[in-house]
């Protein structure tokens, strides 16, 4: 019985350590003023936990893994700021107005037919705040896809 109770835990905590993104906590970017900061983060959830699709914000790229977030510095005087993903069987896209200089923006998945439908949700800065304190930051994710 012991034995047992051991073996699960052990296979939970592999599963717990491999999850969720390890990174440095969340830390507000450092952006010249005429600059907007377009926080995208996904908080975690294990239903979604292998998708990560290249979220698009002006001419940025980055892959978010569940629980991580990532800081796109766009210049502000680019007009309108699309930011969009695009997932295996459908995309999603939110349109920015550049002249609010921060902007939070959640990415959650939802399941369809063969895998999950990805969704860019601008969320207030109360709501974001908290939520946003739990998710890390993965270098790694960064890059043109």
């Amino acid at each position: 019985m012991i034995r047992r109770v051991a073996a699960i835990l052990a296979v939970a905590g592999i599963f717990a350590s491999g999850c969720a993104m390890q990174g440095a906590p969340f830390e507000k970017a450092a952006a010249p003023p005429d600059n907007v900061v377009i926080y995208v983060y996904r908080p975690y959830h294990y239903g979604s936990s292998l998708l990560r699709p290249a979220v698009t914000c002006g001419g940025d790229s980055a892959r978010i893994g569940p629980g991580g977030y990532h800081a796109f510095v766009v210049p502000a005087d680019s007009g309108e700021i699309d930011c969009g993903v695009q997932g295996a069987e459908s995309s999603d896209e939110v349109a920015l107005d550049p002249h609010t200089r921060v902007y939070y923006i959640r990415e959650e998945f939802v399941w369809g037919l063969m895998s999950g439908h990805p969704h860019l949700n601008p969320v207030d800065a109360d709501k974001a705040n908290s939520e946003i304190q739990a998710c890390c930051v993965d270098d790694s994710a960064s890059g043109k896809s």
